[in-house]
């Protein structure tokens, strides 16, 4: 299949793809955590949609400009997925804490888990934004 790079498929390919893993993180959170709690649930939602679209934007960068090493999607895009999920992490750590102790393993009990999570969806993302639209340079039209 030939598709003509183009960054706007790439952050729309990345804003659709973490928007669905938001909305499934939204139905699924009262499940884990046995209470409803909206702000919560949105807040999933629309944490995810944007991990998309920063992994759908960094897809212009294949080669780091200071470091000079190439950065290919499946290093770059569970890179931004675990920073992203980090900082998730370092913000609402307590609560984290409390939805990972529902899983009962004391493997499992650290909200640390978070950042694995995300750097596998962002792998996940960034595949699917570079399979369907390309990544580089390419894809900002020039």
């Amino acid at each position: 299949m030939s598709i003509k790079p183009s960054l706007t498929w790439r952050i729309g390919i990345g804003k659709l793809v973490g928007l669905l893993i938001g909305v499934a993180a939204y139905f699924l959170l009262p499940w884990f955590t046995g209470q409803s709690d909206a702000l919560l649930q949105w807040g999933f939602l629309l944490w995810y949609a944007t991990m998309g679209a920063f992994i759908g934007v960094f897809g212009v960068y294949n080669w780091h400009p200071i470091l000079q090493l190439p950065l290919p999607w499946w290093l770059r895009a569970p890179l931004i997925g675990g920073w992203m999920n980090f900082v998730l992490m370092l913000l609402m750590y307590d609560r984290l804490a409390d939805i990972m102790a529902r899983f009962g393993s004391d493997l499992f009990r650290s909200p640390g888990w978070f950042v694995a999570e995300g750097m596998l969806l962002g792998a996940l993302i960034g595949w699917l934004a570079t399979r369907f639209a390309g990544e580089g340079i390419e894809t900002a039209g020039r």
